[in-house]
């Protein structure tokens, strides 16, 4: 009794969402869950498991106004796939998406809250309609088991698991970066940064993990400025110029935390160093003038009280 209900529910053609149905693909074959692509996509579908950043709005019918949206949330924050996002036919149906499509799901209960709904928000057996679209998504599974294993587990993968890992860990917190998500940006870069170094202690493919570290640690440094912790920059900007004395974003960024420090001289220093490397860098020549005015204006400071205690002790 209780399917032939609910199959007599899926395939009803009354009211808007049973109209909109009767021009959408059965994604699922039995009613479930029915799609629209109203903009298509590019490239390969998304992954089990995956990161994904996207924009949603979830209707009851008849209803004019979403009961859940981030459309109006200016960085949607990425949601792991069975983790974050955890309703059955919005998993499923983003499984079925790629990078920049927009589509229409329209959810049977079985496949979003059920037939007891969510009270008082979601009446029971309520059909549910998405609107999504897919702004970007990582493959982040294999960093997420990457991450699970313990060190001597992590140490025993090839070097092109690891190197696939932290790159993803890399894209995620770089992604954050980008939203302004600085302390989330840091945790992904420094979980890269722990996996590198656990390899470095293993004294095997030392060359080739240094070179994974350095734009970690580059990372970490420009983030620690937006965090405004310039000594702690300074910390991974001296770590990347062990590895290469001669990165220009290694000494730029120690300029830039030497000047947020107030230690004019020392960001001299090694701006000039940057420039002999790139002459015509508009950031780095720009930063190097900046510092040789607050240089001299500190030293005409200096002067300026040396001058009056000179005075004093005169008369």
């Amino acid at each position: 009794m209780h399917s032939a209900n609910l199959n007599q529910r899926n395939t009803t053609t009354e009211g808007p969402f049973g109209c909109l149905a009767l021009r959408m693909e059965d994604i699922m074959d039995d009613g479930g869950i029915r799609k629209e692509v109203v903009q298509p996509g590019e490239g390969p579908p998304i992954p089990r498991e995956a990161s994904v950043l996207i924009r949603y709005s979830a209707f009851l019918e008849y209803a004019d106004q979403p009961f859940d949206t981030n459309s109006n949330v200016k960085y949607p924050r990425l949601m792991t796939l069975g983790r974050d996002v955890t309703l059955a036919g919005l998993e499923l149906g983003l499984l079925t998406m790629k990078k920049g499509e927009f589509s229409r799901f329209l959810l049977q209960p079985q496949f979003a809250f059920g037939e007891m709904g969510c009270p008082p928000l979601i009446p029971p057996a309520a059909q549910i309609l998405y609107e999504v679209q897919v702004m970007d998504f990582f493959d982040s599974a294999q960093s997420n088991d990457f991450l699970a294993l313990e060190p001597d587990a992590q140490n025993a993968l090839p070097l092109s698991l690891l190197s696939s890992a932290v790159n993803t860990l890399r894209n995620l917190g770089n992604r954050s970066f980008k939203q302004g998500r600085h302390d989330s940006a840091k945790d992904r870069y420094k979980q890269a940064m722990a996996a590198l170094m656990t390899r470095l202690t293993q004294k095997v493919d030392e060359k080739e993990v240094k070179a994974l570290l350095l734009p970690v640690y580059l990372n970490l440094a420009l983030t620690e400025l937006r965090l405004e912790s310039p000594q702690k920059a300074l910390k991974y900007t001296n770590r990347a110029l062990e590895i290469d004395p001669h990165n220009t974003k290694a000494l730029f960024r120690s300029g830039q935390a030497y000047m947020d420090k107030h230690e004019y001289e020392e960001a001299h220093n090694v701006l000039i160093m940057a420039q002999a490397k790139k002459p015509f860098d508009c950031d780095i020549n720009g930063l190097l003038m900046k510092a040789a005015i607050c240089y001299k204006r500190g030293l005409d400071q200096q002067t300026e009280v040396y001058s009056r205690m000179f005075q004093a002790l005169r008369t």
